[in-house]
């Protein structure tokens, strides 16, 4: 029911009267177009913005998000609820109706991000950043779930307002979208709009592995999947700035000092985007593939990045022909896993920008995975990590005692699982006590936690890395081993996150002892295969053995499993290996028949 609320209406042109930007507010914008004001805009609203915690959105709806244009009584201004042209399906008191739970629309309202926190793993100052986090119902919200805006064909969910869920018909993309009502399209438009003018220098790091990648770009210019520009374009002409998106922006200058540009100026979307252009450039090819520390079933690739016209979204990653994996266009390295052991693999990558174009393949790189775990090791110890404090959700550094070693987890929280329970570090470490017996490899399980890049964690012993456990999103059903680690004595297993931006849970701990045999299936091979001499004096190390020219590859690891050198065709025209000045120390030779170690005096 409407009612005349002259007091409220009182207070709202008070608050309006002081709420204006100084005049200067947009200066040095004039004149610009395209990247140069996006940047000048992303200066102004930034340089100002005064960052706020989540909990303090309730506050700021309480002058942000209030109905005074449809209504007209103060109730809750929710865009997916709100009926303009007439009776509202139902109505929330400002404070009183937060959610809480809900089962159906009219529950309670809640803080809709408008582009999803998944997205940048709930950071600050995006997570409280009113401009673009509107009091939604909480059903209707949820239901949005974390699918990008577009128009709808078939919906599979109708709210009671009439803005709808379901398979997309924006030219350019078939998946799940929402869709706001007409009278709101532009609202959502030019939330969105200040967004990625907001953070344009962060969304590399905001879309790679999310499920709404496919609605934000991953560099400044343009900052949005072209099918998603074309749409929010659209809407932003087709539904001009309303007296209420006008008030709210004021409103949210008073409580945290930034405005939306594009509220103020709608036609600063069209200077800076204009109409897009499709995208037919493909990107250049990636360079300088390299392949190193290969594990029983992973190696390592790097390269030089892929350059394109508007960007690099993706990697696709080839293995003998088969993709492997696709990782982010901001990556320059990965770590391929699931490969099978004692297998020589070709790789190359192809780059693709965000319209999909392909790139030239890059350069091939060939590594060959270890040999799998032989027989002659024996276990030294697990930690399956059952045994961790039950601290929850917080990060803190957790230590706990289990099977006499002491371990530490620096920044970590202890609520996630893979297995069994699992310890989840962030900007951290796992790090265990002196254990004695060595360790000859030893086995991991490792995922990341609610979003970031798949990636890697280092292992240390005593200090170096003896190699890398791959993680993605997917909970691993087997462990990865590290081989040949070859340290013996008393040491220190130390598990570290280098990418202090995942949250990646680590389960199945275990390791086996030093083995000085070299293992069974160095034993087997030893009278068809033998180096002198040992100790290797003149850095000339000589090979006896059967079918020496049909090994079509030498390498030469240290012993923490880092290769020194690779050498193609070793025996071609003679059984000599020159040794190149290798410093003194202990090292592996791994051949295509037969792994042995050496020393260099």
């Amino acid at each position: 029911m409407k009612r005349t609320l002259l007091p409220f209406l009182m207070i709202f042109a008070f608050i309006n009267a002081f709420s204006q930007a100084p005049a200067t507010y947009y200066d040095g914008t004039a004149g610009l177009t395209g990247i140069a004001l996006k940047n000048k805009l992303n200066q102004i609203i930034t340089d100002g913005h005064q960052a706020k915690t989540y909990n303090g959105l309730w506050t700021a709806y309480q002058t942000t998000d209030r109905d005074y244009f449809y209504e007209n009584d103060g109730s809750v201004l929710d865009i997916y609820s709100e009926n303009p042209t007439g009776a509202d399906p139902y109505n929330y008191t400002i404070g009183t109706n937060q959610c809480g739970n809900y089962t159906t629309e009219g529950n309670c309202y809640n803080r809709e991000h408008i582009v999803p926190q998944s997205l940048f793993s709930e950071a600050s100052p995006m997570v409280a950043d009113v401009n673009f986090i509107r009091a939604t119902d909480g059903k209707v919200n949820g239901m949005r779930s974390n699918y990008p805006f577009g128009k709808v064909g078939s919906a599979s969910f109708t709210s009671l307002n009439g803005s709808k869920l379901g398979t997309s018909v924006s030219p350019g993309y078939s998946g799940i979208v929402f869709e706001p009502i007409d009278a709101f399209k532009g609202d959502v438009a030019r939330m969105i709009f200040y967004f990625v003018t907001r953070y344009q220098s962060q969304l590399g790091n905001f879309t790679s592995s999310n499920g709404t990648g496919d609605m934000l770009g991953t560099t400044a210019y343009p900052g949005l999947q072209t099918w998603e520009l074309n749409q929010l374009l659209a809407w932003n002409a087709a539904d001009p700035v309303s007296p209420a998106e006008i008030s709210r922006n004021n409103a949210t200058y008073i409580y945290q000092s930034n405005k939306n540009p594009f509220i103020d100026h709608p036609e600063f979307a069209e200077l800076i985007w204009g109409t897009p252009v499709v995208d037919t450039q493909a990107p250049t090819a990636a360079t300088n593939l390299a392949a190193s520390n290969p594990a029983s079933n992973s190696i390592a690739l790097s390269w030089t990045a892929a350059t394109d016209n508007i960007g690099v979204t993706s990697y696709d990653i080839y293995a003998n022909g088969v993709l492997k994996a696709t990782v982010s266009g901001s990556l320059t390295s990965t770590v391929v896993s699931n490969l099978s052991s004692s297998t020589l693999y070709n790789f190359y990558i192809i780059a693709k920008d965000a319209s999909g174009n392909p790139s030239p393949q890059s350069n091939t790189a060939t590594e060959t995975t270890l040999a799998g775990q032989s027989g002659g090791n024996t276990s030294c110890g697990t930690e399956d990590f059952e045994t961790i404090p039950s601290t929850g959700s917080g990060y803190a550094t957790q230590t706990w005692t289990n099977n006499n070693i002491t371990w530490t987890a620096t920044d970590a929280r202890t609520d996630q699982t893979i297995t069994g329970k699992a310890i989840t570090i962030r900007n951290g470490n796992v790090t265990s006590s002196t254990i004695s017996g060595g360790i000859q490899s030893l086995s991991l399980k490792a995922q990341l936690k609610f979003s970031g890049d798949p990636g890697s964690l280092n292992v240390q012993v005593n200090g170096v890395t003896v190699g890398t456990i791959p993680y993605t999103a997917t909970a691993p059903t087997a462990s990865i081993t590290i081989n040949n680690i070859t340290v013996s004595g008393d040491i220190i297993i130390k598990i570290v996150n280098p990418v202090t931006s995942n949250r990646v849970a680590i389960d199945d701990l275990s390791w086996t002892c030093y083995n000085n045999a070299l293992g069974t299936a160095e034993t087997a091979k030893q009278k068809a295969f033998s180096i002198y001499p040992n100790p290797v004096k003149n850095n000339e190390l000589f090979v006896k053995g059967e079918n020496l020219s049909k090994i079509t590859k030498a390498q030469i690891y240290d012993l923490s499993g880092k290769l020194i050198e690779t050498i193609a065709n070793p025996f071609k025209n003679s059984n000599k290996i020159n040794l190149k000045g290798i410093t003194k120390g202990n090292y592996i030779l791994k051949t295509d028949i037969a792994t042995t170690k050496f020393i260099v005096e």
